[in-house]
């Protein structure tokens, strides 16, 4: 396919790692948490495989990476050049890109899945960003006294902004508005 990058792998080609996982039991699946780690490892693995195919097609470089974190099956791509072209404005190609994943993953399994994809750390650096974002609205609630309504943001970025103003005590989070416009909006207790 391509000259030798070097890392043991040819240009092109995909590294797949499995990463250590952790144990906590699925109650959506009714299924205690060995099966549940097994059952998550498994959605992980057919996922990368997708996902790999889908590189090798688009003549993307990048290190697939797999984890295991709570109820879900978490996979991240890293390492090649140009990833931020599937992460895409706002990650709208990234969001695109999960839910292709999913369906891949269901049509093998059977099983609707909730695994999360990150493509060169763009959900993780988002997640900090969003979780100062809340953290600062709530303070800016507790000092002032007055509710503040944050832009509209996707189902993923308001649950990170709520569970941030949850850790404060004094203040309160709540969504309101329609797709795509809802919103989530930080009050004083």
């Amino acid at each position: 396919m391509g000259t030798d990058s070097g890392n043991g792998t040819d240009e092109g080609s995909v590294a797949v790692t499995d990463v250590a996982t952790t144990t906590e039991v699925d109650v959506e699946l009714g299924k205690d948490s060995g099966e549940s780690d097994d059952y998550l490892i498994e959605e992980g693995e057919i996922a990368g495989d997708y996902l790999e195919q889908l590189l090798d097609v688009l003549d993307f470089d990048g290190d697939i990476d797999l984890d295991v974190e709570g109820d879900r099956a978490i996979v991240s791509i890293d390492g090649g050049k140009d990833l931020s072209k599937l992460v895409g404005r706002k990650g709208e190609v990234l969001d695109a890109l999960q839910e292709l994943t999913r369906l891949a993953v269901q049509q093998s399994t059977g099983e609707r899945s909730r695994l999360m994809l990150d493509v060169a750390g763009w959900r993780a650096g988002r997640r900090a960003e969003l979780t100062t974002l809340g953290r600062d609205a709530a303070q800016r609630v507790l000092e002032s006294g007055e509710r503040e309504a944050l832009n509209p943001m996707t189902p993923f970025e308001r649950k990170i902004v709520h569970d941030a103003v949850a850790g404060i005590d004094g203040v309160s989070s709540e969504s309101e508005g329609a797709e795509p416009s809802r919103r989530v909006v930080v009050v004083r207790q």
